[in-house]
């Protein structure tokens, strides 16, 4: 009976062994990720490449005339606080919250996406740590953050 655990064991180790090792060579190509966190530098530069994505017109079937409007380029900003992190976008004096993601041990408590000319997300901790509000509002067509 011992023999017939011990070599049920030497099986699993050997089993398990190997599928991490499988999964260690194999993960990236099966999931197609790389597994690197990208540097702050790195994703401030993937948010400056974005471009906005042009938007249909509800209710129309058909293109109606050509009509000229001003061009209003949008501009995204990440802020990184204690708290979490906020995406935010301006267009003109209207800003947009895009994302927001709590950090470890923080939970959304409130938020005002817009858009409009402020908008603001709370960030509210678990258990110990302060209690963090971020409100953004749009200076020369750029997300400011107005006080944390």
């Amino acid at each position: 009976m011992k023999r017939l655990v011990l070599a049920w064991a030497a099986t699993a180790v050997a089993a398990t062994g190997a599928a991490v090792a499988v999964l260690g060579l194999l993960g990236g190509a099966l999931t197609g990720t790389s597994g690197r966190v990208l540097s702050g530098e790195e994703v401030r530069a993937a948010l400056a490449s974005i471009t906005p994505a042009p938007t249909a017109t509800r209710g129309t079937t058909s293109p109606g005339p050509a009509t000229p409007t001003p061009s209003v380029t949008r501009v995204d900003r990440l802020v990184q606080t204690p708290g979490g992190t906020v995406i935010a976008s301006c267009e003109g004096a209207r800003v947009t919250l895009r994302s927001w993601s709590p950090a470890q041990g923080y939970s959304v408590d409130g938020v005002e996406a817009g858009p409009g000319l402020e908008a603001s997300v709370e960030f509210e901790p678990g258990g110990e740590g302060e209690e963090v509000e971020v409100t953004i509002t749009c200076q020369g067509g750029r997300p400011v953050t107005r006080g944390r």
